[in-house]
């Protein structure tokens, strides 16, 4: 079994409040879960109306196919024009790992 995460960092446009922030968020979770079928959510920065932290994990069978999930995950977050695509940082964790 292998898990992979990422988590980005964000920094959004020209967004004054909460709410804005919220919905633009919501939405790219949302895609990433339902056109990848990741567990994801926004995991920091919460208070923060002008950055975002998003994190998300996939588990499989194969290293292969979790590199491959995170690699669209990231294109998809990168290509959004509402954000900036600050960092993305990932990690793998195996059967080996205790």
């Amino acid at each position: 079994m292998f898990v992979g995460t990422l988590t980005f960092d964000l920094l959004l446009g020209d967004v004054h409040s909460l709410k804005e922030k919220r919905s633009i968020v919501r939405p790219i979770v949302a895609e990433l879960q339902r056109k990848y079928s990741v567990c994801a959510a926004e995991v920091g920065n919460q208070d923060l109306h002008r950055r975002a932290e998003i994190g998300l994990a996939v588990v499989s069978g194969e290293h292969r196919f979790v590199t491959e999930v995170l690699d669209n995950c990231e294109r998809l977050v990168a290509g959004r024009p509402e954000v900036q695509l600050l960092s993305a940082r990932r990690r793998y964790y195996g059967d080996d790992d205790d």
